[in-house]
């Protein structure tokens, strides 16, 4: 049997082939966890997530599969939307808004309330018996403790509607930062 001699050249050419399939597997097993986690698939975040140059993310073979991730994705945000899943930022915004309106009739209708338990004591202590009258005083405070009450699950409901809005902005932002790194990215690579 005669052994074939390999040259330099041969032996370049299988070590940088198999680089480049074990760098091809790393980019979509990265693809696959990433789609696993719920990630935001781009090329860009899939190359940084595998560690690997920009240039391999669009190659033959793996861009395809890096835009069939995204374009699931963006079906997916479709649906979710089409099914009224998740809230919008404007109707965030006017739950807000309108807590914020509602919490203002409250504190003038405590400011209001207030007022006439303060004039309704004061006619009462000059007509009716201190028993009777402690007994009013418990029930007028009971009833101010409602009102507070309510005005704080109000507030904190106000504060959850502001937090939500506040995640949406930035989920908007992100989406949108992350647009304009797919266009500047389409851009470039073409």
């Amino acid at each position: 049997m005669t052994k074939v001699q390999r040259t330099p050249g041969d032996v370049l050419r299988e070590t940088r082939k198999k680089d480049s399939q074990t760098k091809r597997a790393k980019v979509l097993a990265t693809l696959d966890a990433m789609k696993e986690r719920g990630e935001t698939v781009t090329f860009a975040a899939v190359a940084r997530a595998a560690g690997v140059s920009n240039w391999l993310v669009y190659a033959e073979g793996v861009r395809e599969h890096i835009e069939s991730a995204m374009k699931g994705q963006a079906k997916a945000q479709r649906r979710t939307a089409q099914a009224g899943a998740s809230a919008s930022a404007a109707s965030l915004a006017t739950d807000l808004a309108l807590l914020k309106e509602e919490n203002k009739a409250l504190r003038e209708e405590l400011g209001r309330l207030k007022k006439a338990v303060q004039r309704q004591l004061g006619a009462q202590i000059e007509q009716v018996g201190t028993k009777e009258l402690t007994g009013r005083v418990n029930e007028l405070l009971a009833a101010v403790e409602r009102l507070t009450l309510e005005r704080d699950e109000i507030r904190a409901e106000r504060d959850e509607l502001r937090a939500k809005l506040a995640e949406t902005e930035e989920d908007l932002e992100a989406a949108r930062a992350a647009g304009r790194r797919i266009l500047k990215e389409a851009n470039r690579a073409t």
